[in-house]
């Protein structure tokens, strides 16, 4: 039979497959955004950074960046200072709506983004509240988009948590139901909220439909900006992918060292 040192090579050895498999069309879209030209040959002419260049360079990609930025950090501000409250009263206070509620935060995912879209065009398009093309829409539909991932991460917290005792023994200390809640609970699920957050974040960068079908060129996103560019060079979009996916892995990065 193996022994624990065959079986820990052959476990590393899997995985390492696995994470080339995984790494492959990420390198390979990196290697083509560098090169200066690779049409009919196998090997490419040469490298260059003119692509990047050229791209961050562009003043409309950069405005799409930052309406990228500031719709998604927007969305999750305003997704956890009104869904934490809200999951931490229903655990708290109502637990027998904890069913309700989590068949009510699994609807955005039942209803596809292109029927939504529809629904949304002829409800905002004008009347009281004509939002359509503007950023309050996307925020709006992102942050059904967001609800999912925390409410679900912030109720697993507090199942793991004695939430009754941690509440009453801060009652006893003098503290009422919302300091409690800010200095006792709050510390407690900080990590599992911090995880939700950037997991919502890096599904709303990159989410199209919505943008498109809702705003579209008249606040351009990254993705609208990537589609909308789909007719230039291949290495120039090979450009903005690899931009569009180091800008995450840095913010994801920075995030886990300020958790730390």
């Amino acid at each position: 039979m193996p022994n624990k040192f065959t079986w820990g090579l052959y476990h590393r050895f899997v995985l390492i497959l696995i994470g080339f498999i995984l790494l492959l069309p990420l390198l390979a879209t990196a290697i083509y955004s560098l090169c200066q030209q690779w049409g009919a040959t196998i090997l490419p002419s040469g490298f260059t950074l003119s692509w990047y260049q050229q791209l961050w360079q562009d003043p409309r990609f950069l405005i799409a960046l930052g309406h990228s930025l500031l719709i998604c950090l927007g969305t999750l501000i305003i997704s956890a200072v009104l869904i934490v409250p809200a999951v931490f009263v229903v655990f708290y206070y109502y637990p027998k709506l904890n069913t309700l509620m989590t068949v009510f935060t699994l609807l955005p995912f039942a209803i596809p983004p292109v029927v939504s879209s529809v629904g949304l065009l002829q409800l905002y398009a004008d009347g009281p509240l004509p939002i359509t093309g503007t950023p309050w829409v996307l925020i709006g539909c992102y942050f059904t988009i967001a609800l999912p991932f925390i409410y679900h991460a912030v109720r697993n917290n507090l199942r793991a948590l004695d939430l009754h005792s941690l509440m009453d023994a801060a009652q006893l200390l003098g503290a009422n139901s919302i300091q409690a809640f800010i200095k006792v609970i709050l510390p407690n699920i900080r990590k599992g909220l911090l995880s939700s957050l950037f997991l919502s974040f890096s599904f709303l960068i990159g989410e199209f439909v919505f943008a498109n079908l809702l705003v579209g060129t008249r606040y351009e996103t990254l993705q609208v900006y990537l589609y909308n560019m789909r007719q230039t060079s291949g290495h120039f979009t090979s450009a903005l992918v690899i931009s569009y996916f180091t800008i995450v892995l840095l913010l994801t990065l920075a995030a886990t060292r300020f958790n730390r």
